[in-house]
């Protein structure tokens, strides 16, 4: 079922749609590639009596636009955009991701401290050091667009030019939880540990049974009632 009303958010790229429900203090969710916003309504359902939610279609995603011009669609100019949607809203929120979006959430920490009250990362990592690595997952990511249902343009969405979270990490003081699924990539697991250890504020749950997109069903209380417990008890 989907739930909350469309909202138009007036970004520096595109005009890009959100879907908000609820009153309180702000949650602002990024999905997945090739994912919508509403990937994310099992757990607004959940929580809107609390808080205030803003899910987001990215560029090219759901109801936002999907220009021509492939400079929408980097990393930079998403968080940009995301940097739009975070004014619109009274004080600060929480900012919490799935997979790309996570890593959207820690790049935002990361190049923009205490912007945010707090982040939410599910089944993601920091991104790679080595430029070698960086390449061979960019080259994957471009080469398997179409299994998510995008063009190559949009899914360069997923690439990463540089390491800026992994050169930040011990820097990123932001509150982060940490969430992975037991029976995701267990590469997800190992991203959270290392997280864990590196930044000063950050804590990983791993929950048992659940996949990359635990988020929309399966585990969709567990996840809900984690994100609001950890929400209710940041400093505002």
């Amino acid at each position: 079922m989907s739930l909350g009303t469309s909202v138009s958010v007036r970004s520096p790229s595109v005009q890009l749609n959100t879907v908000q429900s609820g009153s309180g203090p702000a949650i602002v969710l990024l999905h997945g590639l090739g994912k919508t916003a509403h990937t994310w309504d099992a757990v607004a359902e959940r929580i809107a009596d609390r808080f205030t939610i803003i899910a987001i279609d990215l560029p090219g995603h759901g109801d936002s636009p999907c220009p021509d011009d492939a400079d929408v669609f980097t990393r930079d100019a998403a968080l940009a955009d995301l940097d739009e949607v975070l004014a619109s809203v009274e004080g600060r929120a929480v900012l919490v991701g799935h997979s790309l979006g996570g890593y959207l959430a820690l790049a935002h920490a990361a190049t923009r401290p205490a912007s945010t009250r707090g982040i939410v990362i599910l089944n993601t990592g920091p991104g790679f050091r080595d430029p070698k690595k960086r390449e061979a997952w960019n080259e994957r990511s471009q080469r398997n667009a179409h299994r998510f249902g995008l063009p190559e343009r949009v899914a360069a969405l997923n690439l990463q030019d540089d390491s800026v979270v992994m050169d930040r990490v011990a820097d990123i003081a932001t509150p982060t939880l940490i969430l992975a699924g037991g029976d995701d990539r267990p590469e997800y697991a190992g991203a959270g540990q290392y997280l864990e250890r590196k930044m000063p504020n950050a804590r990983l749950v791993v929950l048992e049974g659940g996949g990359h997109s635990m988020h929309e069903g399966s585990h969709a209380d567990e996840v809900a009632s984690i994100i609001a417990e950890f929400v209710a008890a940041l400093a505002v």
